[in-house]
């Protein structure tokens, strides 16, 4: 079986180290690369919502990766690395016969196995209240409901940019550290996703990761 050709969309370039770690750790076998337009992050934080122009650029990064041929041949999946542009995401899905994955539609599926209760932590304030939707839709689609608790960590994302890693996991490890009871607890970022290692052992609960659950849930799509 040839190695899977996988095209990861980006909109932080914060993103694209945790994306590759974890095909590493779960597929080191796939075959990825990247595309980054960082100013559809900044464009969103501007505007406070998605227009019509970005939507567009979003349909455009796909039909790229969709249809480029390298090595392994054309793109056998996409996946979608920045949690604030769902909607933009989901016509992308419905245009394609491809895969194409929201970044966190692995990992809330995943969360929504283990429990009702669920903590989703974000560090880019644009995607809290996208996020919360998406999760409290997918629900809906399963006929159950959930306890969403919502947090954003204050100051991570800009410590991380700054690059402090050891800021970004602290401020993530402070604004978990009075949460209630839970049966899951998602990071919502790929970016937030290397506080996983220093939060877990705090938790009762379990703690996923959008990049990981993503690998997982692509390998299995594709059957590799």
């Amino acid at each position: 079986m040839s190695e899977p050709r996988i095209a990861l969309i980006h909109a932080l370039e914060e993103s694209v180290l945790p994306a590759r770690r974890a095909f590493a750790e779960g597929w080191p076998e796939a075959f990825c690369f990247d595309l980054l337009d960082t100013s559809l992050a900044i464009d969103l934080s501007d505007r406070g919502s998605l227009d019509p122009a970005m939507r567009t650029r979003f349909q455009t990064l796909a039909d790229y990766a969709a249809g480029t041929v390298g090595r392994g041949g054309a793109a056998q999946a996409i996946l979608f690395t920045c949690s604030a542009f769902g909607p933009a995401i989901d016509a992308v899905k419905a245009r394609l016969d491809i895969p194409v994955y929201r970044p966190n539609e692995a990992a809330f599926d995943a969360a929504l196995d283990l429990g009702s209760r669920i903590g989703l932590v974000v560090t880019f304030p644009p995607s809290l209240p996208a996020l919360t939707a998406e999760l409290q839709a997918m629900a809906a689609e399963r006929g159950t409901s959930v306890t969403v608790t919502p947090v954003l960590a204050h100051g991570a994302l800009a410590a991380l940019k700054a690059g402090d890693g050891a800021a970004h996991d602290a401020a993530v490890l402070a604004a978990c550290a009075d949460l209630p009871p839970l049966d899951v607890l998602v990071l919502g970022q790929f970016s937030a996703a290397r506080s996983a290692p220093v939060l877990a052992p705090t938790r009762s609960c379990p703690v996923l990761t959008t990049p990981g659950c993503a690998v997982t849930a692509l390998r299995r799509k594709l059957n590799f």
